[in-house]
């Protein structure tokens, strides 16, 4: 009963399938399984979305040229025409947080975006990628992104280590940013939840909260995914730009 009343048993790990590779541990878990079921989501609404074809779109064909075009606009405004080559990885990324985001609405769910491992796995993906497309494109030059053109020479020892702490941080807090507010709001509606049956007639006081807080936070999911997006096409800016 105590686990039912934790806020946080909702964020724990459970093995569904036990899987031991060479003293590691690969189960297969329900982190891993509603990532699974993210990517079936995803390719079912592509699929569905390009069965008919149709000149007047249908439901899902019109969610999905939606989702196509949101996230090429944002990529052609914040990239320029240069960010073409990164839609694949950009749009994977963005329906893979959101839809992450809003099956852990769904109770008895498990939402993988609320885990720092999760998150900051693509993070650092996103940051490795971005440094080595970075260093391709640019060379050496690519170090003169820690030095901004038009600085005085004199400020280099002061500016140098702020930026490159600065640039260093960014898959820190690009994953922390996610984590913590999925994890935040997710804790606060378990809270709220919990005193809906003990207060009895009086519950109806939380469960307008919990109204009130799951449609902030369908409002938020939304946000955390164009926000870790959009974040990801200026660390490709930068990249294929150099400032």
């Amino acid at each position: 009963m105590a686990e039912a009343h934790n806020p946080l048993a909702q964020f724990e790990i459970k093995t569904l399938i036990p899987i031991h590779i060479g003293g590691v541990d690969a189960s297969f878990t329900n982190s891993a399984a509603f990532m699974v079921a993210s990517v079936v989501c995803v390719s079912a609404l592509m699929i569905l979305s390009v069965r008919s074809r149709a000149l007047v779109p249908g439901r899902w064909q019109l969610l999905a040229e939606l989702a196509y075009s949101f996230i090429a606009k944002m990529l052609t405004d914040t990239v320029g025409k240069e960010g073409r080559p990164y839609f694949p990885l950009v749009f994977s990324i963005f329906m893979f947080v959101l839809f992450g985001n809003m099956l852990g609405m769904l109770p008895y769910t498990f939402t993988y975006t609320s885990h720092l491992a999760v998150t900051f796995a693509m993070a650092a993906f996103v940051f490795v990628l971005v440094t080595v497309v970075a260093i391709a494109k640019h060379g050496m030059k690519f170090f003169s992104f820690f030095l901004p053109h038009g600085v005085p020479i004199a400020m280099a020892p002061l500016l140098i280590p702020i930026e490159i702490i600065s640039y260093l941080s960014r898959p820190v807090s690009l994953s922390v940013r996610l984590f913590a507010n999925m994890m935040a709001g997710h804790t606060l509606l378990k809270v709220l939840g919990g005193f809906v049956l003990p207060l009895g007639i009086f519950g109806v006081v939380p469960v307008l909260g919990l109204v009130a807080v799951s449609g902030l936070e369908l409002l938020i999911a939304f946000l955390q995914a164009y926000i870790f997006t959009i974040l990801t096409c200026i660390y490709i800016n930068d990249a294929v730009h150099l400032h």
